[in-house]
């Protein structure tokens, strides 16, 4: 066998069965059912085409969920499978699901029991969609049938006829793969979006990302200022995310003696493009002797502006401002 499920052979899982089955607590989609997807790991269930009209599914792990009350079966694949995608209609264009799918007589009219990886097919339309799916079904991809496909006339061109519809789950507590846009199954759930991570508010029936911790980045100082002016740290800055803008952040203070050094400019060079802003920036900063204007240019320059008074020192901190888009 090379599709397998641990708990739906009638004789009881044999005990490799138990090993290369994913068992244990899944992500809860309800009181009862689990959240049905594909478990992680290399490139579980990978399609190609493997001639004109063959598309090949490699290995992988999954959970099937059935009804609630029938429950999740678990299920593997430990060889690639071969299926055969039926000819194109005369007129219409069409889309079949490459499915792995669980029939078992105790839950509906099969004959037997069985996990397969199989391919149901759409209906022909003038706008094609996916077929519906049975119970006990998960989706894996999704195929593009044009009107009039055949081996004959070239068969499908896979490079564009597949689409992944592969949606991903994990123990519980675990952390969801990224991979489809549906809902969270309980408060507090966290799923990887791609760039970081994202929290289910039930409140909200929401996925709300969460803060990346975002490292600071050290300027090197021109000549005539010192760092930790009024023991207020190394200056240093950063670019975050505030309500989906790129923001500056900045933290620290310069110090200096005498006469204001290189005519306010108190860094080396000016800071990277993608740290810039679109628009010229003043923002007052607390100064020895009195406040005084901090300008970050668009050029990525930043400049302290002279006051009568200002002769000591500059606070950076707090300083924050959108860089716009």
């Amino acid at each position: 066998m090379t599709v397998r499920s641990a708990w739906l052979l009638p004789t009881g899982q044999t005990r490799e069965d138990t090993r290369l089955a994913p068992l244990g607590t899944m992500t809860p989609d309800s009181a009862l059912a689990s959240r049905p997807g594909v478990i992680a790991g290399g490139a579980p269930f990978a399609a190609s085409g493997a001639s004109a009209m063959q598309v090949q599914v490699g290995v992988g792990r999954a959970l099937v969920q059935g009804t609630a009350a029938q429950g999740a079966y678990p299920v593997t694949v430990t060889a690639p499978e071969l299926l055969t995608v039926a000819d194109g209609d005369a007129q219409f264009g069409r889309i079949d699901s490459i499915v792995l799918r669980v029939v078992d007589p105790l839950y509906d009219t099969a004959e037997q029991v069985a996990a397969t990886v199989e391919i149901i097919q759409g209906t022909p339309d003038a706008a094609p969609s996916p077929p519906a799916l049975p119970s006990a079904c998960l989706r894996l991809w999704d195929v593009l049938v044009p009107a009039g496909t055949s081996a004959g006339v070239g068969g499908i061109t896979w490079s564009s006829a597949l689409t992944d519809r592969r949606r991903y789950t994990a123990a519980y507590g675990g952390i969801t793969p990224r991979g489809g846009q549906e809902p969270g199954s309980y408060d507090g759930q966290y799923r990887d979006n791609g760039a970081g991570l994202d929290r289910w508010s039930t409140s909200a029936a929401a996925w709300q990302p969460l803060d990346p911790v975002v490292p600071w980045t050290w300027v090197t100082l021109a000549g005539g200022y010192t760092n930790n002016g009024n023991a207020q740290g190394t200056v240093r800055y950063r670019r975050i995310m505030i309500a989906g803008m790129p923001h500056m952040q900045w933290y620290g203070g310069v110090a200096w003696e005498g006469k204001l050094p290189a005519d306010g400019y108190p860094f080396v060079a000016p800071v990277p493009a993608e740290c810039r802003p679109v628009n010229h920036v003043s923002l007052s900063a607390a100064a020895g002797g009195a406040c005084c204007s901090v300008d970050f240019q668009r050029g990525g320059l930043v400049r302290i502006i002279d006051l009568p008074g200002v002769r000591t020192w500059v606070s950076f901190t707090g300083l924050t401002y959108p860089l716009g888009t």
